[in-house]
């Protein structure tokens, strides 16, 4: 199954890799015809109640178990910085989530805090070295991405976001990332930069980029992130305020089919 996740990598088109946020959007999504999932830190939480970053790491750790279960595609799972704040949380991180059955994972630079939001360039760069030495002395393949997190939080900085996935190639990650990037122009250099895999989140505001776009530039993984649970969510909002304010229900016009849905399970 791993193998067959790094293999989607090196393909000539990218491919994209959805991100349910439980059992049933993940089957959904196995139905529809995709080769991989990816988790959503972000929808997993707001599927508990919680916000963003404020799930324990026994929480994740059987979530990553739910949707590995859910389906028989190979799944990596976004887990924001790891457990921890040091190159041994990191490679400690690699092992827990090789163990629920994932196929990768992705660590990032980001430190979960405001000030710095950012790991400093040694510490980050040791941080994914650990993970990657983890992660090759794992029975099973394992796909590590490393991720540059400038960009979400206040420091859109190509030439450091650039050296930053440099050195992350260097240090043995398979598959490098930078979310944020709202300029296919962007994207494009990025993937002129560096020699491993690049992933590509889209639905952000100004990153609604098609596939023939990022092909085009050189990716080779498209993701989505939050944004399918932001779409659930949302239409739910939108619901429950025309419910509210105008006492009308025709959110309900034009609904997706019980039996359709059923026969995704």
């Amino acid at each position: 199954m791993s193998d067959t996740f790094r293999a989607l990598h090196n393909r000539d088109r990218p491919f994209v890799i959805p991100n349910p946020w439980d059992i049933g959007s993940a089957r959904i999504l196995a139905g529809q015809g995709f080769e991989a999932l990816a988790t959503t830190s972000a929808g997993m939480a707001f599927s508990l109640g919680r916000r963003d970053g404020a799930v324990s790491e026994q929480e994740v750790l059987l979530h990553c178990r739910d949707i590995v279960g859910a389906t028989i595609l190979p799944v990596s799972a976004d887990l924001e910085k790891g457990f921890g704040d040091t190159p041994d949380s990191a490679a400690e991180t690699v092992r827990k989530a090789a163990a629920t059955g994932l196929a990768g994972c992705s660590i990032e630079d980001h430190t979960g805090n405001t000030d710095p939001p950012i790991f400093e360039f040694g510490l980050a760069v040791e941080r994914i070295a650990a993970a990657a030495e983890a992660a090759r002395a794992l029975s099973d393949d394992f796909v590590l991405t490393a991720r540059s997190e400038n960009f979400l939080h206040g420091n859109p900085d190509l030439d450091d976001t650039i050296k930053r996935l440099r050195a992350f190639e260097d240090a043995g990650a398979d598959v490098l990332y930078a979310p944020g990037l709202r300029d296919i122009a962007l994207v494009r250099e990025v993937c002129a930069a560096v020699s491993r895999p690049v992933n590509v989140v889209v639905g952000m505001a100004g990153a609604n980029f098609t596939v023939e776009e990022l092909a085009a530039a050189g990716v080779k993984r498209i993701s989505l992130g939050s944004t399918l649970a932001r779409v659930a969510y949302g239409n739910l909002i939108r619901a429950g305020e025309e419910m509210r304010d105008r006492g009308r229900f025709g959110f309900a016009d034009g609904l997706v089919g019980y039996s359709e849905i059923q026969d995704f399970f």
